[in-house]
């Protein structure tokens, strides 16, 4: 394994890289640089043509080279806990990856590419701890997708095309301004200083019978506009395929915990 080499990073060589490859109980071959004072993305890596696993995570990485795309091969990438700003579009050339980990980093709106709608093959994307307040529209091509990780940076909307994705199961934004907006996108405030009650989403599938049913009845009470306490404030945006339960459910609940959900009135 590579050694530090003080501020100037490190000295990776393809022999060192190939060293330092290997196999996973399933059979991927994975090579793991993490924290090895890494400050630009090796070249010798496009060299290992049979790489499955890629773990660059913990270093000082600035900038993906804009050939990115010709690592084809991975199917597994961490790069967080860099100092990346941007994606090469390139990036978008990694059609078989499953994992996506980008947190960690600097990342902002405008440096992501559309081109990261064409991962359709990720299973899960983590964004969080960066500084981004929206996506790229292009991401509703994501079907596959059952994990997004959000957390942590500026979102004052979730991105609309999160409704269409139909195997997301855990989606976590804690610590952002998320608010729910109108249709019209006109932000409401909430008109009284009271501690909101937390918000939970899960997936319909975690909830046992009992709870789905009570979840499902209520949904039905607010679209037909039922009044009284039954539907005194009419604040529920759907989302397909998630609910609000006031339940315990099959997953840990904080892994879907959305904090200080601003509470709408919907017409």
């Amino acid at each position: 394994m590579p050694k530090k080499k003080g501020a100037k990073g490190t000295k990776l060589t393809l022999k060192i890289a190939k060293k330092a490859i290997r196999m996973t109980p399933d059979g991927r071959h994975r090579l793991t640089l993490s924290n090895m004072g890494i400050t630009i993305f090796p070249k010798c890596l496009f060299k290992l043509t049979n790489l499955d696993e890629l773990d660059l995570s913990r270093n000082s990485i600035q900038k993906l080279p804009d050939n990115i795309g010709n690592c084809s091969s991975l199917r597994f990438l961490d790069l967080h806990s860099n100092k990346l700003e941007a994606l090469p579009k390139s990036i978008g050339n990694l059609a078989g990856l499953t994992h996506l980990n980008l947190s960690n980093n600097r990342l902002i709106s405008a440096g992501l590419p559309s081109s990261l709608g064409c991962l359709t093959s990720l299973n899960i994307l983590n964004l969080g701890m960066n500084q981004l307040d929206t996506l790229p529209p292009s991401m509703e091509a994501l079907d596959s997708l059952q994990e997004l990780g959000l957390f942590d940076n500026l979102f004052i909307h979730l991105p609309e095309f999160v409704r269409g994705l139909r195997n997301l199961t855990k989606l976590n934004m804690k610590r952002t301004p998320l608010s729910y907006v109108q249709g019209d996108g006109e932000e409401m405030q909430k008109e009284n200083s009271e501690p909101e009650e937390h918000v939970y989403l899960v997936h319909e599938s975690s909830l046992c019978r009992t709870c789905l049913k009570r979840c499902k009845d209520q949904e039905e009470g607010l679209m037909r506009g039922g009044g009284g306490d039954a539907y005194e404030e009419k604040m529920i945006r759907t989302y397909k395929g998630l609910l609000v339960p006031n339940s315990v459910a099959a997953v840990h609940q904080d892994v879907w915990r959305i904090r200080k959900v601003e509470h709408i009135q919907i017409k």
